[in-house]
């Protein structure tokens, strides 16, 4: 998958929430995407460890949802851990992993916040205004904003305000169970942005391309073969 040529990374917190700024009038939230035209999508995650990260994406077929591609990348942790800048903290690892991706792919859904940030620049839309394809900000926790809580049934769904802003939707994919906090990434609208997460999340509360891609990237930081994520 290309991803175009990032800036430089290496910032002051300081400069770096400047930075955040000054990217988010580039985001677009649009057009609609219409799932019957997607035949594949990915889902990239992180993990942790001391001062590495290692970071995964697994590509899914669509509307299937079987495995088909699994790419890894490791690499020193450089920025520090600040809330609200995570993106600089993890996108160097989560490019590398991407840029491996050989299979097309028609969107990305990130275990992370999108436009469902307080200056509208999580990783999704961060990273994702380097991308050629869609990205989607899937989020376990809300990061800001104030919402309804949605009705118990799957598919239930209420704004994510910030500001009088509709920043995402707190969305229900799976009845009775918590909430996952979907964002625009870049490329896509909100509703587009909803639809796919609830077709890729058939049974469990995260979408498969984010429970494939969690497990891969666990299994890359405990030195195991990412083959084993596929099945």
């Amino acid at each position: 998958m290309k991803v175009r040529e990032l800036h430089d990374l290496d910032l002051p917190p300081s400069e770096a929430s400047r930075l955040q700024k000054e990217l988010a009038p580039e985001v677009v939230a649009g057009p609609a995407l219409d799932l019957s035209g997607v035949g594949h999508v990915a889902g990239a995650d992180v993990s942790t460890q001391g001062d590495r990260a290692y970071a995964t994406v697994v590509v899914l077929d669509f509307p299937g949802l079987s495995p088909v591609e699994v790419q890894g990348f490791e690499t020193e942790l450089s920025f520090p851990y600040v809330p609200g800048l995570l993106s600089f903290r993890e996108i160097p690892a989560v490019a590398g992993a991407l840029e491996k991706v050989r299979t097309p792919v028609d969107a990305v859904i990130f275990d992370a916040q999108g436009l469902a940030h307080p200056r509208r620049m999580g990783l999704a839309s961060h990273l994702g205004l380097f991308l050629d394809v869609p990205s989607v900000g899937c989020a376990k926790t809300r990061l800001v904003g104030t919402h309804e809580e949605p009705a118990t049934e799957k598919g239930s769904a209420t704004d994510l305000v910030h500001r009088g802003e509709v920043i995402g939707r707190v969305l229900r994919t799976r009845k009775g169970v918590s909430p996952v906090f979907v964002s625009v990434g870049n490329g896509i609208d909100l509703q587009s942005s909803v639809e796919l997460v609830l077709a890729c999340s058939p049974k469990y509360r995260l979408p498969e391309t984010t429970r494939r891609a969690h497990d891969a990237a666990n299994r890359l930081r405990r030195g195991e073969s990412l083959e084993g994520s596929l099945f």
